[in-house]
């Protein structure tokens, strides 16, 4: 474990809790603002504003990007605020630029439309990344030598769903990904594929979910089955592909404050997709944590963890995990030998109602490394 990435974390987690601020009246007084930001951000004010705001800026480290700053702002609403059985709606913004010429943006969230019936859930990401390259498949990255590319890739995911009854849901995906190799220090390890892409995806998907909040469910369960169509007259491929998403999460409380939380993942994306709709470990910061994202790439992968989250003290909690996962070629390519081990612990401290920032060290085979994110792994 290197000392100076817990070091750099525990300060980055010191320096952003007194940095949180929130929107309020312009009647309320600088030092009154950052006291009630500090003490009371975690309380639910959804019913009092019409969007309850918080944001930091701190130091960020990452695996990818080393040194830099970074900033990041979550926002809780209720499009109506008369109806209290409705969890709230939440968009989330980060950014981060660093000493490296790495830099990324994120908008995500969850809208809730009136009336409970329908959500609209997405995530737009621009990226622009120095990494270092093993490889676009298992086997590759096992015995390739490090190399280095700079990535740099937009990408947009939506998933509307709406209610067939309470707990079945029925929803249209789309997806837009575009992704460019640059500056590779090895052509050959894309084995022989383009060095940029461009899809569109269009989709159906059918859930089960009876979660009490997506962003930190404390019980509930959610199954998700989807199907991902990127027809090759909408893409730069020359081919059809079908992507297929299965997803089981169960959370159950097994004691005062404490939540057991299983996560079942698996993506099959076909047999030879290009390498930028490839999966990769520890990428999403949400399954094998503490690996380095894009260390193991395939077309498709599975993953399984189980977490046990306990509430501390006022708005301090902790969790441990353990899991596993690996990417694979193709159904038939899945080798148990081939199974990653990953298990971790976590720091959690509640910045907005019912949402934590949690720092995560994840370890794993020959790695380790931390996870600094807004809401839940899963």
């Amino acid at each position: 474990m290197n000392k100076r990435n817990i070091i750099l974390s525990i300060l980055t987690l010191i320096i952003a809790l007194p940095l949180a601020a929130q929107a309020d009246s312009t009647r309320t007084s600088g030092l009154k603002r950052y006291w009630n930001s500090l003490v009371h951000g975690n309380v639910d004010r959804t019913f009092e504003r019409q969007m309850d705001l918080s944001f930091i800026i701190a130091p960020s480290y990452t695996r990818e990007g080393s040194f830099g700053i970074g900033g990041a702002a979550i926002g809780l609403y209720r499009l109506d605020r008369r109806d209290s059985l409705m969890q709230p709606s939440d968009i989330f913004l980060s950014g981060n630029a660093s000493v490296n010429g790495f830099y990324t943006l994120t908008v995500k969230g969850n809208n809730h439309f009136r009336g409970n019936r329908s959500r609209l859930s997405y995530r737009l990401q621009f990226q622009n990344k120095n990494l270092d390259f093993w490889g676009v498949s298992y086997d590759a990255c096992r015995v390739n030598p490090v190399s280095g590319y700079r990535r740099q890739m937009v990408r947009w995911e939506s998933d509307y769903v709406y209610k067939l009854t309470p707990d079945f849901h029925v929803g249209a995906a789309l997806n837009l990904n575009y992704t460019r190799a640059t500056r590779l220090t090895r052509p050959e390890y894309l084995a022989g594929q383009r060095s940029s892409y461009f899809f569109t995806g269009v989709g159906l998907s059918l859930q089960y979910d009876t979660r009490d909040f997506i962003l930190n469910p404390k019980r509930g369960i959610y199954f998700l089955v989807r199907e991902v169509f990127y027809p090759h007259w909408l893409s730069s491929h020359d081919r059809n592909i079908f992507a297929t998403t299965l997803t089981f999460d169960a959370f159950v409380p097994v004691w005062r404050g404490g939540v057991l939380a299983f996560d079942l993942y698996g993506q099959l994306n076909g047999d030879d997709v290009p390498w930028t709709l490839r999966e990769e470990l520890g990428a999403g910061t949400s399954r094998m944590r503490g690996y380095y994202a894009g260390r193991y790439i395939d077309n498709n992968q599975l993953s399984a963890q189980m977490e046990l989250r306990q509430h501390i003290y006022g708005r301090v909690g902790c969790v441990a995990w353990a899991g596993g996962g690996t990417v694979f070629p193709k159904p038939s390519g899945l080798r148990m030998k081939d199974v990653l081990p990953n298990y971790g612990l976590g720091l959690r401290v509640e910045f907005k109602h019912n949402v934590n920032i949690r720092i995560d060290y994840g370890f794993g085979k020959d790695t380790g490394g931390f996870v600094f994110q807004f809401a839940e792994a899963f």
